[in-house]
């Protein structure tokens, strides 16, 4: 059985790196603030550090340790050099390499490399048409008209994460596949658990994690083989439809690929966008000038705003990319079979980089964040639906709950994903 993190006890201040363990669970239950500071003093060192791989791991082989890239720099050429900072080597969402048996469920596009990526994602962004793109751009728009709506109907408050943020990536997404509604609440669940088997509201503290992961991809990759039978035979104007039938130069998606994908893509797609939202909400709370300036101009300021609500949120705190051949990057050498964490949350906080890199400015410009990921081939495919989901959201907000605020928000416990599971709300 797969050991399971506890929440943290009491904390020890960290005063210098030495003090830092980015696998230890209490450093991922730190405040904001802390997370920050011990980021900084890692930034500040003369190379990445170096740490060894957690015990915690779901079965696969435990390698000899990661340097962790912290440093905007490094996170962009790595990113850009696809072909030595490789995905596909074990995996690209989990330090220790993915275990076999996990390549069926979470052996999509973001755990590939080229030539393979390269022909996953052709197929995939084929289906993507124009008329589609449209469709569900104008579905957004009506969909958080009507979860403000409902918002405005409990009267005084709710939990903003599940009732509102929530609500509209997973309605889009589940929409885009053609997903009935009444599987919406089995999605969500199934989600929670992938991107949150390591908090203890997900998944018990008495059960084998790896042993719900596989469920859980298990469970929504048979509703999507599900749907996909039928949509064979019965094509509609859905994604799935498009996906199944799809025939680019020859190539289709396997069952298996189409599994993978609808995981990535309710994963990704909802996960990170909720919490984009989540910690917009909170930083509009935090900073009401900069709620007030985006008021008195909601639509010309949106861009950037958008911008740095994902700069600061960082819904990813971190993916993994494996050395082919040794490689010297920005002064420091990395050899081949060592691997590297790529901290975005980290990056989009470098003062190198960031004029007062903790302030919130909706007017931040230039703002060269990887919220998205870094450039090259793993740059967030839905990073166009995100923008238009989040802008779409805070403007049903703030044009009809303007005095909305939100609460102290209880954290996802995840080295992960930097996620928010509730936040109070007011109104």
């Amino acid at each position: 059985m797969t050991t399971q993190p506890t929440e943290p006890a009491g904390r020890t201040p960290i005063t210098s790196a030495a003090d830092i363990d980015l696998n230890d669970w209490d450093f991922w239950g730190r405040p904001d603030e802390e997370r920050e500071h011990a980021f900084r003093l890692l930034r500040d060192l003369d190379k990445p550090a170096f740490f060894p791989e957690p015990e915690f791991s779901l079965g696969g082989v435990t390698g000899p340790g990661y340097h962790a890239l912290v440093r905007h720099a490094d996170i962009l050429e790595a990113s850009r050099n696809p072909e030595i900072f490789c995905s596909g080597d074990g995996g690209a969402t989990n330090i220790p390499d993915l275990p076999a048996e996990f390549a069926e469920y979470f052996g999509s596009m973001i755990n590939m490399d080229d030539p393979r990526h390269a022909r996953l994602r052709r197929i995939v962004s084929r289906a993507f048409t124009p008329r589609m793109i449209k469709q569900f751009e104008s579905d957004v728009d009506v969909a958080a008209s009507r979860i403000v709506d409902e918002l405005l109907e409990t009267g005084s408050g709710c939990d903003f994460v599940t009732e509102v943020a929530a609500k509209l990536p997973l309605k889009i997404i589940c929409d885009m596949m053609g997903i009935p509604e009444k599987d919406y609440q089995f999605v969500f669940d199934r989600s929670n658990i992938v991107l949150g088997a390591t908090d203890p509201e997900y998944v018990s503290e008495r059960a084998d994690i790896a042993h719900a992961l596989l469920t859980a991809g298990m469970e929504l990759q048979q509703l999507v083989q599900d749907l996909a039978a039928l949509r064979m035979q019965t094509p509609t104007d859905d994604l799935t439809s498009s996906l199944v039938n799809a025939n680019i130069d020859g190539e289709r998606l396997t069952a298996q690929e189409l599994g993978s994908f609808f995981i990535l893509l309710v994963v990704a797609g909802n996960e990170t966008t909720r919490n984009a939202i989540s910690h917009g909400m909170r930083l509009l709370t935090l900073n009401p000038e900069q709620r007030r300036l985006w008021l008195e101009d909601f639509e010309g300021r949106a861009p950037r705003a958008i911008e740095e609500i994902v700069r600061l949120a960082a819904p990813v705190n971190y993916m993994r990319r494996k050395v082919t051949r040794d490689h010297e990057m920005n002064g420091n050498l990395y050899r081949e079979g060592e691997k590297v964490l790529l901290y975005y949350w980290a990056a989009n906080r470098d003062e190198r980089v960031f004029d007062d890199p903790l302030r919130f400015d909706i007017r931040r410009d230039p703002n060269p964040h990887v919220g998205f990921g870094g450039p090259g081939p793993h740059f967030c495919l839905g990073a166009h639906l995100a923008r238009r989901e989040i802008t779409a959201m805070f403007r049903e907000l703030l044009r009809r709950v303007p005095q909305i605020e939100a609460g102290a928000p209880e954290r996802l416990l995840s080295s992960f994903i930097n996620g928010i599971k509730h936040m109070p709300c007011e109104f």
